[in-house]
């Protein structure tokens, strides 16, 4: 009579591993990581309390007022009286303030496009292995941290009429130059070149540190497929300059409609109101004629504009995604 073998042993492992999936593991990570966070997250609040202190008080409050007085009557020295939207319809039959406007909108246009092809031309060339580029750099970087009104002053003796650089320059190539800052038709032109220049110098510094922040691996890849240096700037370089270029022009667009010390020392607004801005206006409508509550209407339509203008740039750009 045959014995039947029980596997006793093959049931031990099985009741070994409920042994060990009964027993108490270790203690759980999750309240030491969530105590973690939350005194990360204390931290960086405290960080930034100060910045945050700062926004609230210098812009976030001015910010409401603004918008508050510009629904009153209000000249400093008595009290505001609520007008509704008188300021408005003021402003919208201000011929000056239109003028304002359209002079501004033509500054920007010329000044932001062209100073920023310029920086980054210029960014290219100090990219590479230039002799002496850390001159350059800091040259072109000076007028930039320059005060306007100094850098005003120096331009308000080159476009002197009679002992000018300018004209002297033309007088040498047998030209007559003309009355730059009293001449309705060269005013504003002169007053962009001004912007151009000085506006270079941080716009070159951004790109400069974006071109040598990008990855060499793709630019070694479109040489190895035998792309030209033309090719892969526009097929490489633009596109990844993206985010760098939306920033430049957000900044330099708020910084164009902004422009107020180069116009208040080389024109005064003139000659004809040819080169007053918008800036100029509100600063002219709050501390000459001391009509505050006019002046913050002008103050909203101005933060308009740019908010428009900056939720244009993203949506036609991309915004500041990088390439995919």
């Amino acid at each position: 009579m045959s014995e039947t073998i029980v596997p006793t042993e093959r049931r031990r492992p099985h009741a070994r591993n409920r042994v060990r999936a009964a027993a108490p593991g270790p203690a759980s990570p999750a309240p030491h990581r969530n105590r973690l966070l939350r005194s990360r997250r204390r931290a960086g609040l405290l960080m930034v309390a100060p910045a945050l202190l700062h926004a609230l008080i210098w812009i976030g409050i001015p910010l409401v007022a603004a918008v508050v007085l510009s629904f009153t009557s209000y000249d400093v020295l008595t009290p505001p009286r609520f007008a509704g939207l008188q300021n408005f319809r003021d402003l919208w039959s201000d011929n000056v303030f239109r003028r304002a406007v359209l002079n501004t909108s033509i500054y920007t246009f010329f000044t932001v496009p062209v100073a920023m092809g310029i920086a980054l031309l210029i960014a290219l060339m100090l990219n590479t292995r230039l002799a002496g580029r850390a001159i350059f750099r800091t040259a072109i970087f000076i007028p930039q941290v320059t005060a306007t009104i100094a850098v005003a002053l120096v331009w308000l003796w080159i476009y002197d009429p009679r002992s000018g650089l300018a004209n002297a320059v033309l007088s040498f190539l047998g030209l007559d130059g003309p009355a730059w800052l009293s001449s309705t038709d060269w005013a504003m032109p002169a007053v962009i070149v001004v912007g151009i220049w000085q506006g270079i110098g941080l716009k070159m510094l951004i790109y400069l540190a974006a071109l040598q922040s990008l990855p060499t691996e793709l630019y070694e890849a479109a040489a190895v497929d035998g792309a030209s240096k033309v090719r892969q700037f526009f097929s490489l370089t633009i596109p990844l300059l993206r985010p760098a270029t939306f920033f430049v022009f957000v900044t330099s667009v708020i910084g164009a409609f902004q422009s107020f010390d180069q116009v208040y020392i080389l024109t005064d607004g003139g000659p004809a109101n040819s080169t007053t801005m918008m800036t100029y206006e509100i600063y002219k409508s709050a501390f000459r004629e001391f009509r505050m509550g006019y002046a913050c209407a002008q103050s909203l339509v101005l933060f308009a504009l740019l908010l428009f203008l900056t939720l244009l740039n993203r949506r036609i750009t991309g915004g500041d995604r990088g390439t995919r």
